[in-house]
């Protein structure tokens, strides 16, 4: 039944990206360029997905299962870190620059999109060469701290 389910959200998802045109480049970067000729539009859809993403937040905080009875895993971290800001800073950046984010390059990629294609590979060895230097970063860190915090370098 999870199965079914997540196929079945994910499609409604999909749908939405193609409907609200988020699997659009040329709309993204209409949206984007303020100082030219701008493209309210997509405001709009953000808008929309902001409200009901609070409304599903308020609601889930609330339960200790998920509808489907798995675990519910709600985020816990709330400060705004270095890395946070350079990974929005870059998703920012790729987002401007490609006109599109992750879920709608796989939705144009599913369409058959010629960029989408090069996106997505550009992304998946972007995330690649994110999780080998985090795996550096993390090795130097436990091998710097005494043995009694070296579980604790690791969950940082």
């Amino acid at each position: 039944m999870n199965v079914v389910s997540a196929f079945a959200v994910g499609l409604l998802f999909g749908i939405g990206l193609i409907i609200s045109g988020m699997t659009d480049p040329s709309k993204i970067i209409g949206f984007l360029d303020v100082t030219g000729a701008w493209d309210p539009s997509l405001a709009f859809v953000m808008g929309g997905a902001v409200l009901v993403g609070f409304v599903a937040f308020r609601f889930a905080r609330k339960r200790t299962v998920s509808l489907l009875g798995g675990a519910m895993h709600i985020p816990t971290v709330r400060q705004i870190d270095r890395p946070l800001v350079l990974g929005g800073l870059a998703f920012g950046v790729g987002w401007g620059l490609a006109g599109y984010c992750p879920g709608p390059a796989i939705v144009a990629l599913g369409a058959g999109q010629d960029k989408a294609v090069v996106f997505v590979i550009a992304m998946i060895a972007g995330m690649a060469l994110y999780e080998s230097v985090d795996r550096v970063v993390h090795a130097r860190r436990r091998r710097r701290l005494p043995r009694e915090f070296s579980d604790v370098a690791g969950d940082a």
